[in-house]
């Protein structure tokens, strides 16, 4: 896996949050909210040619509730 991942890597992402935050319902988070814990992960770093914006926000708390899923089966 890279060390470095940028807004296109949701599912990393999404496998990171599950990882991180078991407990948390992704649904309940606000995307001003994720955003700001998508920039904190460690190995983050935004691609200029890939700026974020709400269906990247929605695809990576998508991915996370599918990840959560997995790890309720």
């Amino acid at each position: 896996m890279p060390t470095t991942y940028g807004w296109l890597d949701i599912h990393r992402i999404a496998e990171e949050f599950a990882d991180a935050y078991p407990g948390r319902d992704p649904l309940t988070l606000r995307f001003v909210e994720l955003r700001a814990m998508v920039e904190k992960l460690p190995g983050f770093v935004p691609d200029p040619s890939h700026p974020v914006n709400e269906k990247i926000l929605e695809s990576i708390q998508m991915a996370w509730v599918g990840e959560k899923g997995e790890d309720e089966d």
